[in-house]
């Protein structure tokens, strides 16, 4: 995909959206209700990342509107595209190809040279011990009401998977199944791994599911934004999965 000069942004991804406000300051024009890092940032809001207001975006005559397969609608892409507006779309599911596809973003399509925060998160996470002793079974729930956990080939997996922890549903056929709790509770995980987002778990509302079973609460930005968070991400996980007791 080739793009032209780029002088105006919408995000519909909130770790892209951090990831280019840091980078550049300004560039951004838009970004949804859920872009909440960098704080203060001050731009148009234009919605979820489900539901985008496109023709608030169009009004905002981006040069490139950046999403990802994962969090955003195709038929909002295709009104966009259909709108004349370039859309650059990200598919992320490794720490490696998060770190190739925000080169290629920032670089490539948004023009910008490679930022500093970028390198110190490679060598952030080349710096992660190789685990020792055997992993931490583990089932990572992302929602309750139904329950579902971390499935199969998810980013957030891989970044756990480096720290030591194996998902118990890491082979599932889907990414994310919903799983009863009491199925959840027989398959006997070390650890239950409870983030604070996309359901935001907390001390009082999880692990009371999970009795006899050590919970770790996990930062979920930290775990499933890919951006300048990765560079503090294995020090922090890693603490706090260690404070879950063995």
């Amino acid at each position: 995909m080739r793009i032209g000069a780029v002088g105006r942004v919408v995000s519909l991804v909130p770790s892209l959206t951090e990831a280019i406000a840091v980078t550049r300051p300004g560039l951004l024009v838009g970004a949804t209700d859920w872009c909440t890092h960098p704080a203060g940032l001050d731009v148009v809001r234009i919605g979820g990342t489900k539901n985008p207001d496109t023709a608030r975006i169009a009004a905002l005559r981006p040069d490139l509107v950046v999403a990802n397969e994962e969090e955003n609608r195709a038929p909002d892409l295709a009104a966009l595209r259909a709108a004349g507006i370039p859309v650059w779309v990200t598919g992320i599911r490794t720490l490696d190809q998060a770190f190739t596809s925000l080169d290629r973003l920032l670089t490539a399509a948004c023009g910008l040279p490679r930022p500093t925060w970028l390198d110190e998160a490679q060598r952030a996470w080349r710096a992660v011990p190789v685990p020792a002793g055997p992993p931490r079974r583990a089932v990572v729930p992302i929602w309750r009401r139904p329950w579902m956990v971390l499935g199969r080939d998810t980013f957030a997996g891989d970044l756990l998977r480096r720290l030591g922890v194996q998902q118990l549903y890491a082979d599932h056929a889907d990414r994310y199944p919903a799983v009863p709790i009491d199925e959840l509770r027989a398959a006997a995980p070390d650890l239950v791994v409870l983030p604070d987002e996309p359901y935001r778990f907390t001390a009082t509302d999880g692990p009371e599911a999970f009795p006899g079973i050590p919970a770790a609460l996990l930062s979920g930005r930290h775990l499933t934004w890919y951006g300048p968070s990765l560079t503090e991400a294995p020090t922090l996980l890693a603490t706090q999965l260690a404070a879950a007791p063995a």
